[in-house]
């Protein structure tokens, strides 16, 4: 009987850490001013929270999300979900960000991507401008990384929280994680970036503005006028397609191409014979591309590309000074096969902090998943990351 009474608390357990069921909530400010100025009114954008606030409310532990992304790292809303939260592997009960330890943190960014999402809650272009009763469009001020972090501060401090225990995010996240750090270095003891870069440099803005190009370029944008005819459904599954590609590794596509479900080869019927027809991988590729494109809007690519290639840490006139802002404890953890955020990019940061005489660890992630490595693979570095946080 002992024994069957303790296998059954083993799989209670089991099933709590399986499926940690959590709820978007709502913030809402009635007027929020732009790192450019701007006031936009009624700002509200969804979050989430895993964990309890200790009494003094100093376990705060702030997840950042990626370009695509949104505030559900971890968990499900319901047992059924086919997925869990993106960084699930390393947040819950026991994991490397530990709950039964940490209250953490996620936030929908202002522009999220998944506007079409009924589980994201944020304010952008698409969203109804109050004075005028009709979808801000083009006339939506633009926004940057610097405002997702005040918008994000301004929850924490909602919630009676006045520093951080740690902020880390991968991707985009690492931006608005660096930023933190940066910006609010009385905030930001502990900061982990993944697959990041702390600027936006002469390579990054021109390859990024790739995925704006073919939205601009399909007749249905309209100067993203749209919301009440057809939407640039073309022009953001192009994005969306290139999004993808650059975000994986040849390598990726190499072994896709060789699976029974594309079996890739150069010479295939259908694209050999009618100019209409496309390769297996194209199909997959776009296919991939549609059923995303469902949930998103055209607008908010747009206003998402230009937040990142106007990002550099600290927001000032060079990185040496944005850097040097920085008192937090680093963890830099790269992707060596990235072609989207390249290592370089990152290294740059981690070295900046090292010359500033910060404690600053550098790890490397493998995998043929490009880019994702740090967002399908980041329990590699479960054991690191969970020993960065008890420093």
């Amino acid at each position: 009987m002992k024994q069957i009474l303790f296998v059954v608390l083993v799989l209670m357990v089991w099933s709590a850490q399986a499926d940690m069921l959590v709820k978007k909530q709502r913030f809402e400010l009635d007027d929020f001013v732009t790192f450019g100025g701007h006031s936009i009114p009624k700002v509200q954008v969804g979050w989430e929270s895993y964990g309890q606030l200790n009494a003094d409310k100093s376990n705060a532990v702030l997840v950042t999300h990626y370009f695509t992304g949104s505030s559900h790292a971890a968990g499900k809303y319901h047992h059924d979900d086919p997925q869990p939260g993106y960084w699930d592997a390393i947040i819950g009960p026991g994991k490397a960000i530990d709950t039964n330890k940490f209250f953490v943190v996620s936030v929908d960014t202002l522009v999220n991507l998944n506007v079409g999402d009924p589980n994201v809650i944020t304010t952008g272009p698409a969203s109804i401008d109050p004075r005028t009763k009709k979808p801000y469009g083009l006339s939506f001020p633009v926004v940057t990384i610097r405002d997702f972090v005040n918008v994000q501060k301004a929850l924490l401090e909602s919630l009676g929280i006045r520093k951080l225990y740690a902020v880390a995010g991968p991707s985009m996240g690492s931006m608005q994680a660096i930023d933190w750090a940066s910006a609010y270095p009385d905030w930001v003891p502990r900061m982990i970036s993944v697959i990041g870069s702390a600027q936006a440099d002469a390579w990054t803005v021109p390859m990024l503005e790739q995925w704006a190009t073919p939205i601009r370029l399909d007749p249905d944008w309209k100067n993203g006028d749209y919301y009440s005819s057809q939407p640039p459904t073309a022009g953001l599954t192009a994005s969306l397609m290139y999004l993808t590609q650059v975000a994986l590794h040849p390598e990726f596509f190499i072994n896709l191409g060789k699976t029974d479900a594309i079996n890739f080869a150069a010479l295939e019927p259908a694209p050999l014979q009618d100019i209409n027809k496309h390769h297996s991988i194209i199909n997959w590729l776009r296919n991939r591309a549609q059923n995303r494109a469902s949930k998103m809007d055209a607008n908010h690519m747009l206003y998402l590309v230009r937040a990142n290639q106007l990002f550099i840490a600290g927001h000032g006139n060079d990185l040496r000074s944005g850097l040097k802002n920085i008192r937090a404890k680093t963890l830099f953890i790269a992707a060596n096969k990235d072609l989207l955020l390249m290592p370089y990019l990152a290294k740059q940061a981690h070295l900046g902090a090292v010359s500033n005489g910060n404690q600053s660890e550098w790890l490397s992630l493998n995998g043929p998943a490009g880019h994702l490595e740090g967002v399908i693979n980041i329990a590699e570095k479960s054991a690191q990351i969970k020993a960065f946080l008890a420093k």
